[in-house]
């Protein structure tokens, strides 16, 4: 029997699931960041920033699943409302522009023959032909993967607070918990590399240079 945590997980997307880990690694360390750049001008109680830390990614872990939510919904009636003009069609050649359009291979990482990409979009359009519109209701899945989101936004959070339960230094815990967090950036990217085919330590040490220079823009911004 699957357990509940495994349902939701299985349910998001390996790389909406990395991205969502990147983003709160990068909400958590633009605030660790600019927290020490105060400590040092007029000092801070850690208990706030541990609170401040925490309450900022569950407030983005919210927010970032319910912006899935919403991405998800009008992801679905838009593809309801292509089946529609799919339908609506005058003729064959105009239902086979409208899928060309919508679901162009150019872009695609492999190069495809004319006669391929027109089979695809007849066999295509021989589905839709069958088929039937339904309505654009959320599913099962969709809620576990939102689910899914918030608890990985929120989880970046606590490898940042931990360092300041085990460090009495304030200012020694904090940069522990820069470092933590830039080594999850790092693990963050090899782990994506390992799931695209990419090369993972070139990969990691991009990611975590990327994720350091948005630190750096969210900081300068006041972010």
């Amino acid at each position: 029997m699957t357990s509940p945590i495994r349902s939701i997980f299985d349910a998001l997307d390996p790389g909406d699931a990395l991205g969502e880990v990147l983003f709160g690694l990068i909400m958590a360390l633009t605030w660790t960041v600019g927290s020490r750049l105060v400590m040092h001008e007029e000092g801070i109680e850690v208990r706030d920033l541990v609170v401040a830390t925490l309450g900022c990614n569950a407030a983005w872990a919210i927010i970032d699943a319910v912006l899935f939510v919403l991405g998800t919904s009008f992801y679905k009636s838009r593809r309801l409302r292509l089946f529609r003009h799919i339908k609506a069609a005058r003729n064959e050649a105009t239902a086979l522009a409208v899928l060309a359009e919508e679901f162009p291979i150019e872009d695609t990482p492999f190069s495809g023959k004319t006669a391929d990409a027109e089979a695809l979009y007849r066999s295509l359009l021989a589905l839709t032909a069958r088929a039937e519109p339904r309505k654009a209701l959320l599913t099962r899945n969709d809620i576990l993967a939102a689910t899914g989101i918030g608890i990985l936004v929120f989880a970046t959070a606590i490898p940042a607070v931990i360092p300041f339960f085990l460090i009495a230094d304030a200012e020694l815990a904090l940069r522990v918990s820069n470092l933590v967090l830039i080594a999850l950036l790092f693990i963050t990217g090899y782990a994506w590399a390992s799931f695209s085919g990419g090369r993972p330590l070139y990969a990691g040490l991009t990611m975590t240079g990327l994720g350091l220079v948005l630190v750096l823009i969210a900081v300068a911004l006041g972010g």
